[in-house]
């Protein structure tokens, strides 16, 4: 079942950020557009792969006004072993959320029970708690951060410009389309 245009289910964690252990919750994503991305487990391969490609476009995110959450089922205290051990993960300034009980994976509809593990889903919420975009690809497909400044752009611009649509490959101060009858069939 598709999350698109719902609101996120309440939840609380522990999560690792910045050295401290910190509390999260649904509540946190509201008021400001995000980015969670879940993936499989820490201490992996693919993993810190797009992890540090992440922390690598969270300033761009960040001129966007967007926060970023990382997610996987290991707890936080493995996040912070992780982020002390890892070169790639070292860098990482965004949260990173412990889901031990698989609770917000299940959420999300990305958890592979039979391996206990989230899959590599990344999801775009927007200020109300609403998620406006999501891609969710294989454990042996990884994914380029980069998209998801386009992406946000577009739902940054639609979100401010009612009755306009955001075409294919579509990018900042590029033409909008606003559907209507006389559209229909001349695209």
């Amino acid at each position: 079942m598709s999350l698109i245009g719902k609101e996120i289910e309440a939840f609380q964690a522990n999560a690792y950020h910045k050295g401290e252990f910190i509390e999260v919750s649904n509540e946190n994503f509201k008021g400001k557009w995000s980015v969670l991305c879940f993936y499989p487990a820490d201490f992996t391969f693919v993993c810190p792969t797009e992890l540090e490609d992440l922390q690598e476009q969270y300033g761009e995110l960040q001129k966007l006004g967007v926060e970023v959450y990382s997610c996987s089922t290991d707890t936080h205290f493995t996040h912070k072993a992780w982020h002390d051990t890892s070169e790639a993960i070292g860098k990482i300034e965004y949260i990173m959320i412990g889901d031990p009980n698989h609770s917000i994976a299940r959420n999300f509809d990305v958890l592979d029970e039979e391996a206990g593990a989230a899959q590599r889903g990344t999801f775009i919420i927007d200020p109300d708690g609403v998620v406006q975009a999501m891609e969710i690809n294989a454990d042996g497909i990884g994914r380029d951060a980069s998209v998801l400044l386009d992406k946000i752009k577009a739902g940054q611009y639609v979100r401010t410009h009612p009755g306009e649509v955001c075409p294919a490959k579509w990018k900042e101060d590029g033409e909008t389309l606003k559907p209507s009858f006389d559209l229909v069939g001349k695209i």
